[in-house]
């Protein structure tokens, strides 16, 4: 069996929204970003689903705001992880 490409983790479009809104991109170079996505990614749970529109339907604002704010300190951890790592 083949696993979709239409397959993917959310939270990785919520780590993407809190990069650009950070602005990270103008900031550090792509393998910094690289690196600093896996360190992130790492340390949030997996939320898999196939269509964007699916999350956005049944996920209750509670839990987008839970989401959204494990994201932002994931973000932080991250930058302080690879501030002194990189």
């Amino acid at each position: 069996m083949k696993i979709s490409d239409d397959i993917h983790n959310y939270y990785e479009n919520l780590v993407v929204e809190q990069f650009k809104e950070l602005k990270l991109d103008d900031k550090y170079d792509s393998d910094f970003m690289a690196d600093l996505t896996c360190i992130v990614l790492n340390q949030l749970p997996t939320r898999y689903i196939r269509h964007e529109v699916d999350m956005a339907f049944y996920l209750p604002a509670s839990e987008r705001f839970e989401m959204e704010s494990k994201v932002k300190v994931a973000v932080q951890k991250g930058l302080e992880f690879m501030k002194v790592h990189h």
